[in-house]
């Protein structure tokens, strides 16, 4: 089973994109789920939502404690929640922001990580420019799949259709595809610099 908890703020779509994640799961055949966990349900509040994704039925319904992806919509969360909580070493990390991990003052603490799972996409700066609205789930999505493979960029891009549509669904799916093309490029430097 593979494990997704998103951190972000109300009013970012992060539910929304657990809910994204899963159906693309689920359209390539796959046992999905996604849910939320929030305290205060207003705009700017911390939110968490999870995805857990699987090659049979998922019967636990619990938190993702122990997620073997962390997705961070939210740069401003990495000093005020413990986003890193029961993330392994080998976990992936895709964090929404322009600045690179020392910038964020967290150069130490992710140096217990892998590399080549660390890294960032301005997904905010894509949205604004693609939607004029600074809502990165969606773009974040196309980061994530080529970043883990737990999904194809095409089952994202699909997803994104199905719940959105016209320009809308257009505008999200090419952010999509540039944030996969950001990580790609992202990781073809990295591997390139080892």
């Amino acid at each position: 089973m593979f494990q997704v908890r998103i951190h972000g703020r109300g009013g970012q779509g992060v539910v929304t994109a657990a809910e994204l994640l899963a159906v693309a799961a689920f359209n390539e055949g796959r046992h999905a789920q996604a849910f939320p966990s929030f305290g205060s349900e207003r705009t700017g509040a911390p939110v968490v939502s999870y995805c857990r994704i699987a090659e049979q039925e998922i019967r636990t319904r619990a938190p993702v404690e122990a997620p073997d992806a962390l997705v961070v919509q939210d740069a401003t969360l990495l000093h005020q929640v413990d986003l890193f909580s029961g993330v392994g070493p080998d976990g992936y990390v895709l964090v929404n922001t322009s600045h690179t991990f020392e910038e964020l003052g967290i150069a130490d603490f992710v140096s217990k990580f892998r590399a080549d799972r660390l890294l960032t996409v301005p997904a905010t700066e894509i949205a604004l420019r693609l939607l004029g609205r600074p809502l990165p789930n969606a773009v974040l999505l196309g980061g994530f799949a080529a970043m883990t493979g737990a999904v194809s960029i095409d089952a994202v891009v699909a997803a994104i259709g199905q719940r959105f549509s016209g320009a809308v669904a257009e505008r999200n799916a090419d952010g999509a595809r540039e944030a996969a093309r950001v990580v790609e490029q992202e990781r073809s430097e990295r591997a390139a610099t080892d």
